[in-house]
């Protein structure tokens, strides 16, 4: 009994591929059918689904997964201005796959995570390595927060709360996750199908687009609430952030949909073993193809060096990345690898 309760508090704890038990659980969407929601849970373009339990066993029975350093926190954090003007975009690379996006007056944030783990418990599950590059309390007011899924990565509960009192954003996720958020204190969230569209701002649009992934918070609760990334549009004009999706149709999709992208921000660790991981998380060479298919003038890689989340070594994403790019003879404008709490400016499209 006791070595079955041990497995069970482990699995509890393996973020983003089964986590949780059933008094984690999101409550999930009770709304209508769709294409890819069959009245109780969503899935999947082509009903693809995540790995089986058997799968996960001989994962977690054979991995070897490297040990990750810790990496001391910056001395001095970077102070930002409190709008950037119209037809302007800057973004800053903050951790894991938090950005901060500040275009037309506007500030957005991706997936925000400042927590010490990523877990529904705050004494295990897997830990950050990787300080913030960017204090939470130096970011500037936020406006609207994009949420891809509700994976604990990725849905930061302590860090949404926190951001919420501070500043009050809209908060924009997909369909199932207001009754979740709501019953903890966030009631201003618009929650999304894939391809609806909302309003932040007057110049801002904010699209929900397909990914290929999965959501649960607990073992009770797998793909009751839907994921995706997300297209935002202002006069500065057009990034895809794509969240946490594996390889798929989607891409070629939304280039469709939107053709002239200036920045595509896109997954690249917690891609080994590829057997295991490769439905649901993109490989450098899988970022790259994907580049390639949206057609965006640039990219900037997330994903990586925060969180130990698969048996990828620590430094494994970035290298492996860098020497496709080398090899594909690409320059560094092409597909940005940024610093944590590094900032640049993205030129608007001519």
């Amino acid at each position: 009994m006791w070595l079955v309760l041990v497995f069970i508090f482990f699995v509890t704890l393996v973020c983003g591929t089964i986590s949780g038990c059933c008094m984690f659980s999101a409550p999930g969407y009770k709304g209508a059918r769709s294409d890819h929601f069959d009245g109780t849970r969503f899935f999947n373009q082509g009903n693809s689904s995540r790995q089986g339990f058997f799968s996960f066993l001989k994962w977690v029975t054979t991995r070897d997964a490297p040990e990750w350093r810790a990496v001391s926190a910056a001395v001095a954090h970077q102070k930002f201005a409190e709008r950037v003007g119209a037809g302007e975009l800057h973004i800053t690379f903050i951790n894991h796959a938090t950005f901060l996006i500040q275009m037309d007056g506007m500030n957005i944030l991706t997936d925000p995570i400042w927590s010490e783990r990523t877990s529904p418990v705050s004494f295990s599950g897997p830990r950050r390595v990787q300080q913030p590059g960017v204090l939470l309390d130096d970011l500037p007011p936020i406006d609207a927060v994009v949420v891809s899924h509700n994976h604990y990565d990725h849905l930061d509960l302590a860090t949404l709360k926190k951001i919420t009192a501070r500043d009050q954003p809209r908060i924009y996720t997909g369909m199932g996750n207001w009754a979740f958020l709501a019953k903890e204190g966030i009631d201003r969230v618009e929650e999304m199908d894939w391809w609806q569209q909302g309003k932040p701002g007057a110049a801002l649009t904010v699209t929900f687009v397909p990914a290929k992934h999965f959501s649960n918070r607990g073992m009770c609760d797998h793909n009751k609430t839907l994921w995706g990334g997300f297209v935002i549009e202002s006069l500065a004009g057009a990034i895809y952030f794509a969240g946490d999706t594996g390889f798929g149709p989607h891409f070629e999709q939304i280039a469709q949909s939107f053709p002239h992208l200036c920045l595509a921000l896109l997954p690249i660790g917690a891609f080994q073993p590829v057997w295991f991981m490769s439905p649901h998380h993109l490989s450098p060479q899988d970022a790259l193809r994907a580049h390639f298919i949206l057609q965006a003038r640039t990219s900037s890689a997330m994903h990586f060096g925060t969180f130990r989340l698969g048996d990828d070594k620590q430094n494994e994403p970035v290298e492996t990345l860098q020497a496709a790019l080398d090899a594909a003879a690409m320059g560094n404008s092409q597909f940005w690898i940024m610093r944590f709490g590094e900032s640049r400016s993205v030129p608007p499209l001519l």
